[in-house]
């Protein structure tokens, strides 16, 4: 139905539905999470309509592909409803946990990096791509501990899984540059060591510098996706295209949420970034 995504998009949140099905706007793709939809029919509705006109990516919230108790099948059941309807250009979700004994937390947590680790999330993904008969993109998480036990590397990790089991990934930009600051490794080394084929999706989400009451002086950068994209992840970003190509590129904003005008802007400014990085990879090729 429509062609080959690329470009930058923005993620919809329900306090823009109604005005984007009202004044349809240029953009190449809307990202969604389909959590905000499942009790709200309305809001369905007008996803639809605008589905009928767009490209629609659905990133999941709630698929806890990281949970020792497995996945929850009923709640995976209430996506895939909302998935067929909707036909999304990409499925994503995160290397991370969120429900325990039936329980759901308002958090994406961390998981150690280790071969059991791996072989609960093969298995889950495995489910997860049976269920909704797609592939399912999985990002890398914002981090700010680690585990001690862990015995691979994040890119590792996630090149493993990716071999085991046929799935891609979404490599949020702000998120690597987070977590290098946080946890003092090598940003670019870390996209250099992602398989650049498997690179479906990227993302880029503001975040906020706290005290790092741990480190006298420290700060530590927290993924709020509440303020604009940092000057430092943009140049990430330019990195990434670099290496990766011209990747479908999202926009990120889940609090203090601006006008849709704001959106827009920095779709434009992604652009203007990969065209920038693009072009310096063509001069150099030469």
């Amino acid at each position: 139905m429509f062609p080959h995504l690329s470009g930058a998009g923005i993620g919809l949140r329900l306090p823009h539905l109604a005005d984007v099905v009202a004044r349809p706007p240029r953009v190449p793709f809307f990202e969604v999470h389909p959590e905000s939809f499942l009790a709200n029919p309305h809001a369905t509705e007008l996803l639809l309509t605008i589905a009928d006109r767009h490209p629609v990516s659905v990133h999941t919230v709630g698929v806890s592909i990281g949970s020792a108790s497995g996945v929850d099948h009923a709640h995976l059941d209430r996506v895939k409803q909302l998935v067929d309807l909707v036909n999304p250009v990409l499925l994503s979700g995160h290397v991370a946990w969120s429900t325990h004994a039936g329980e759901y937390l308002n958090d994406l947590l961390p998981l150690p990096y280790t071969e059991e680790s791996l072989k609960v999330l093969v298995e889950h993904v495995r489910q997860v791509q049976d269920a909704f008969e797609r592939p399912y993109l999985v990002e890398n998480p914002s981090s700010y501990v680690g585990f001690g036990d862990s015995t691979m590397t994040e890119p590792a990790f996630l090149t493993a899984l990716v071999a085991e089991t046929g799935c891609r990934l979404l490599c949020d930009v702000s998120n690597v540059y987070l977590s290098a600051h946080n946890m003092g490794f090598d940003a670019r080394a870390y996209l250099d060591s992602l398989p650049a084929a498997a690179i479906a999706e990227l993302h880029l989400g503001g975040f906020e510098a706290e005290p790092d009451e741990s480190i006298p002086g420290a700060t530590l950068l927290v993924d709020t996706h509440g303020t604009s994209i940092d000057p430092g992840a943009w140049r990430l970003y330019e990195y990434a295209i670099a290496r990766f190509g011209s990747i479908p590129t999202l926009i990120e904003r889940d609090n203090d949420i601006p006008d849709f005008d704001v959106l827009l802007a920095e779709s434009r400014l992604a652009r203007a970034h990969a065209a920038a990085a693009l072009s310096r990879n063509h001069a150099r090729a030469v």
